[in-house]
């Protein structure tokens, strides 16, 4: 999987420069998702594995299938990838490029699971300490597992703060086994 993220990183870097260049980020995002849905999809992988399927018609399949969304400089970034054999990388490609945009925007996405609901104005403080604490702007998501018993897990890249009571139990038997 590394060797596959490496394949992707030049392309990725390519796509994020043109799109921050060009002030098509947004846009660029959105056509890259999309992309790498189509060619993530069971046929189209099948598709791509026949040995009798051409690279040329992989590419004029995808443009048909998404061709209201795709503008002259996505067909020759796609045109490049086909070219290159590496259409399938089109969703790690994707990925880092979400990456590169988060860093660029100084956004980062946050996972927190609660054992109850939290309202909107809990939603924000948490949100107002995170973005203080990462010095960056909280786009943040909200899951309900019941199975915390109380407290919350927050999630940040690799950055875990594990605030649960189910949490804390663990550790402390972890503590009192040792």
């Amino acid at each position: 999987m590394a060797e596959l993220e490496t394949l992707a990183r030049p392309y990725s870097k390519a796509a994020f420069e043109f799109a921050a260049q060009s002030s098509q980020m947004e846009h660029w995002g959105s056509c890259l998702s999309t992309l790498a849905r189509v060619v993530e999809q069971p046929n189209f992988v099948m598709l791509l594995s026949s040995p009798d399927f051409t690279t040329s018609r992989a590419s004029e399949i995808l443009f048909k299938i998404c061709d209201e969304i795709i503008e002259e400089h996505i067909k020759n970034f796609i045109s490049i990838l086909v070219e290159n054999r590496r259409l399938t990388l089109l969703p790690i490609i994707f990925r880092q490029f979400e990456r590169l945009k988060s860093a660029y925007d100084k956004t980062v996405n946050v996972n927190v699971t609660v054992a109850r609901a939290i309202d909107l104005d809990q939603q924000n403080r948490l949100s107002e300490v995170l973005s203080v604490r990462l010095v960056a702007n909280i786009n943040m998501q909200v899951h309900i597992d019941k199975d915390l018993i109380g407290g919350a897990i927050i999630r940040a890249g690799d950055t875990v703060i594990d605030g649960s009571i189910r949490g804390r139990l663990v550790k402390l038997a972890e503590l009192l086994n040792s």
